[in-house]
């Protein structure tokens, strides 16, 4: 069959090991060729460190690929953690950047917080374990989670988040992030287009997501994602 027969696939939301994922880079757009994908969007949590080393390797070994520069902003609205989206945004754009160098301050702030609690309980050398897990890059809950499950606390990451890491447990410190109309203004001013996250992940009551959908929408948000791996297709 001809790969022209093949429908193509576009791939909006993917993460690195500059945030929380699992593969690097260049390892990441050459998994998305393979699996078909014809547009890739990188967007990783709070940093576009992803984005040059992708372009390169594109380029290097000739990828029909086309990447789609972005980033995930974590927010905070109504004491909840809300992931945005920005699309096809500007990198190099001051803002972007300026902006994206305080949310990894209050990032480091937080990874130190979460340390210091699991040290009270007895839980020693989390802040290393995690930077170690993050390989250079963003430290997040998700790395944590795995230094947890390495140290025999819980026999998986959705256990480690259940014990440790979920509001009110041992190791959760409240989130200092940006407001949702903060990250959609300059995801705008980057020339990019913001996309709420994964709404089915929040743990919202269907009048709260309502709540959501409307706050983001009156604060001129672009788009919202439906379908999504962690997210039930209901």
């Amino acid at each position: 069959m001809s790969d022209t027969n093949y429908a193509v696939i576009y791939d909006l939301h993917s993460h690195t090991t500059a945030s929380d994922g699992c593969l690097t880079p260049e390892a990441l757009v050459h998994r998305a060729v393979e699996m078909r994908v014809g547009t890739l969007a990188i967007t990783d949590h709070d940093t576009t460190a992803a984005i040059a080393p992708a372009r390169e390797e594109i380029s290097r070994s000739g990828l029909a690929l086309n990447l789609i520069p972005g980033v995930e902003i974590s927010t905070v609205w109504e004491n909840h953690e809300i992931h945005i989206v920005g699309l096809n945004i500007d990198i190099t754009h001051p803002l972007m950047c300026e902006f994206l160098a305080q949310q990894t301050e209050r990032r480091n702030q937080r990874a130190q917080l979460i340390a210091e609690r699991l040290e009270k309980a007895q839980i020693p050398g989390a802040l290393e374990g995690a930077q170690r897990l993050a390989q250079g890059g963003a430290v997040t809950r998700g790395h944590f989670a795995r230094f947890l499950v390495e140290c025999g606390k819980a026999s998986s990451m959705a256990d480690v988040f259940k014990k440790y890491l979920a509001r009110g447990k041992t190791g959760y410190v409240p989130p200092q992030w940006c407001t949702i109309e903060q990250a959609i203004d300059v995801i705008h001013h980057s020339g990019g287009k913001a996309v709420l996250a994964h709404p089915g992940r929040y743990n919202l009551s269907a009048k709260w997501l309502k709540r959501l959908v409307a706050h983001f929408a009156e604060h001129h948000g672009d788009a919202m994602e439906v379908a999504q791996c962690q997210q039930s297709p209901q």
